[in-house]
This record gives C-alpha cells, structure tokens and sequence, in this order.
C-alpha cells in the first residue's frame, strides 16, 4: 500500500477528484494548506503598490491506494491538475506500514 499526496491548486480540487473516482480511489482526504515553490511567491499591485505574496493557497489530497493503482492515481492527478504552468503543484508517494478500519476493524488491503 502506498500514501499518494498531491498539492494542486484550489480550483482544480473538483477535477482531480473526478479522475480518481474515475480510476478507482474510494477514500481521501483534502486540506487547505499554503506553499511555496522555486518561484518563492510572487508580486501582486493594489492601489499602485506592489507587494509580495510568498505563501499560495493550495490543496493538499492524501489517498492511500493498492501498489496497483499507484501509476494510474499519480497519471490521472497530473492530467487533471495540469496546467502547464510552473506552480502546478507536486504528487508524492510514501510506503504505507499498515493500516486499520475504525468501525470494522478490517486491516491491510480490506481496510481500503
């Protein structure tokens, strides 16, 4: 089992929930989260003055998938969340320990 955490964009939270119910992904989890990449922010004008922003809203989506499914989650969330810009965000992947259902208790694999 592998965590998938991806950070896009704020508006592009309702596409890339689309194509990962579309490739099988059942359970996530998203967050509001703020960031900052190689661009480091960047400058917007109000009222004549130019001033910095250094942290970008974006969002987080965390989903802990079968081996099997890993290439066509990470495939689906770039086509999904692309853009073609710079700060269109990152897609990672960690090993997964264990895991557990709450209510049922069902562990591993059958807790997905």
């Amino acid at each position: 089992m592998k965590l998938i955490r991806a950070v896009v964009k704020p508006h592009k939270l309702d596409p890339v929930h689309a194509a990962l119910v579309e490739v099988g992904v059942t359970d996530l989890t998203a967050s509001e989260v703020k960031g900052f990449d190689r661009q480091m922010g960047h400058a917007e004008m109000h009222r004549g003055t130019e001033y910095r922003i250094a942290f970008m809203p974006m969002v987080k989506i965390e989903a802990v998938v079968t081996d099997e499914l890993v290439e066509p989650v990470m495939e689906a969330i770039r086509r999904a969340a692309g853009t073609n810009q710079d700060d269109d965000g990152k897609i990672s992947v960690c090993e997964v320990v264990g895991t557990r259902r709450i209510h049922g208790g069902e562990t591993g694999e059958a807790a997905l």
